[in-house]
């Protein structure tokens, strides 16, 4: 297929058209799907590639769409970052097409197409289907272009065909494929122009050869021009995937977490460990990486969003409310000694760091993984140098979320696996996190405040988790204070 083929054009459009009733449906129920209880408004190609022709006994369709839907500012602002109706959201999806689905392909459906150029096709989720999966690592294995698609691949990595693809069923913002328990394809749901850090950052690990990080072996990129590329900056790529080696034999962190908890076992020793880990990849991402530091308009412009944030989320989220005046401080309190003239070095960082970004092997050695940052937030955002406290901030939430799935909440627990993560940070850094206290408070609190919006959305019976983090925030004012 000819890259002009691949463009929106007016096939793409009937196509498009033909799939609308369907995707209305199908989309919203997506775990990846940003825009649950708002309606759709329109539905836009970016680019149509078929990796599979429609001919073939199952076609395969590669969908760059655009959803607009009204914006609700509120929520937007707060949760997301500013977006606009005109612009809306480009997410990628892979559509098998076949007359008749399978039966062991029926949970994969989307539905029936009744008009327009797949009149008579059944769609489904493609990544379901073994020889559709399949086709996609062997794109991978043969670098190229196909259409507006880009594979690359690192040619020092060995990549076998026939390995078999399963796809996680775990519910994410992005959808994975595990090749024969020997690598882990990665599928960007949303997407928008520019670098992906979770492709970005890894290489640049990879090169620093930092063992704390699964090294890309492959990955893939959209090139979109001319009208294409009004999903944001003309001639920048969109990342849209990358394969990593699959840690078969490794531990999830939180799920190692509640085990230890359910047993009544300490974690502290595992805490400890994973403080080490993270400060061993924040001191390789500042040697590949350029460094800012942050002095007195940066910290304002840092604390001054933080507030904006929190107010927002109060006003979407009414039990938030009563907690914000105190919150508040944590912010006033960073831009009071920016305004001293106290600096910060900020840098690349993992972004939305928790225990289920880790992973255990057997012998201990602790991974980090899914460098993506918070999905929701801008790109750009996301790419910016941060202050290293942010990802401490972001594990030690994680360890009050675990705490909290014990009846009653092992407050006791949480508290011990903070500071032994704060200590083993501080093994590697030279410096616990938790003698720069305002600093750690102000990003704890906005990362409770994200959590407050982020559960009453999604997950209400979640949202007393982040609150119990906000009242201690508000009334204590310490990131690190017993519960």
């Amino acid at each position: 297929m000819s890259e002009a083929a691949t463009r929106p054009t007016a096939h793409a459009t009937a196509l498009l058209a033909s799939l609308d009733p369907l995707l209305r449906e199908w989309l919203p129920r997506q775990r990846w799907f940003a825009g649950k209880g708002r309606p759709i408004g329109s539905f836009e190609p970016v680019a149509v590639t078929e990796l599979l022709p429609r001919t073939a006994p199952s076609g395969l369709l590669h969908l760059l769409l655009r959803v607009r839907r009204p914006l609700v500012p509120a929520q937007d602002t707060a949760l997301e970052g500013p977006s606009t109706e005109h612009t809306g959201d480009c997410y990628q999806l892979l559509l098998g097409v076949r007359r008749t689905l399978p039966p062991q392909l029926a949970p994969a459906l989307i539905g029936h197409v009744t008009e327009g150029p797949l009149a008579g096709q059944t769609v489904y989720e493609a990544l379901h289907d073994p020889r559709l999966a399949a086709l996609l690592l062997e794109r991978l294995r043969m670098p190229g272009r196909h259409g507006v698609l880009r594979f690359e691949r690192d040619m020092s990595v060995g990549m076998p065909s026939g390995l078999t693809p399963r796809p996680l069923a775990a519910e994410q913002s992005n959808s994975s494929v595990v090749y024969g328990d020997t690598f882990i394809l990665k599928l960007f749901r949303r997407v928008v122009p520019g670098v992906n850090p979770d492709l970005e950052l890894p290489l640049h690990l990879a090169r620093q050869g930092c063992a704390r990080v699964p090294a890309p072996a492959a990955w893939f990129l959209a090139e979109l021009t001319g009208g294409a590329a009004d999903a944001g900056a003309a001639g920048e790529a969109c990342g849209l995937g990358v394969l990593q080696p699959f840690l078969a034999a490794a531990e999830d962190g939180w799920e190692l977490a509640l085990r230890m908890l359910g047993k009544g076992e300490a974690f502290t020793g595992e805490a400890r460990a994973l403080g080490r880990a993270t400060a061993e990849v924040h001191a390789a991402l500042a040697d590949a990486l350029p460094t800012v530091t942050l002095g007195r308009a940066q910290i304002g412009l840092i604390a001054d969003a933080m507030a904006r944030r929190l107010a927002a989320a109060a006003q979407a989220v009414p039990a938030l409310r009563p907690y914000a005046p105190g919150l508040l401080t944590a912010f006033e309190a960073l831009a009071d000694l920016g305004g001293e003239g106290q600096s910060w070095t900020a840098q690349r960082i993992h972004g939305d760091l928790h225990l289920g970004q880790c992973l255990r092997s057997p012998d201990g050695h602790w991974s980090l993984i899914d460098f993506e940052g918070e999905p929701a937030r801008p790109l750009a955002e996301r790419r910016m140098p941060q202050p290293p406290a942010r990802d401490v901030a972001g594990m030690l939430r994680s360890f009050d979320y675990a705490a909290a799935t014990r009846d009653p909440w092992a407050r006791e627990w949480a508290t011990d696996c903070r500071a032994a993560f704060c200590v083993g940070y501080a093994d590697v850094a030279g410096r616990d996190p938790r003698t720069d206290p305002v600093l750690l408070r102000a990003h704890e609190t906005d990362k409770a405040v994200y959590e407050v919006l982020y559960e009453a959305r999604h997950r209400p019976d979640w949202l007393p988790v982040p609150l119990a983090a906000a009242r201690r925030l508000a009334e204590n004012g310490s990131a690190d204070a017993a519960h």
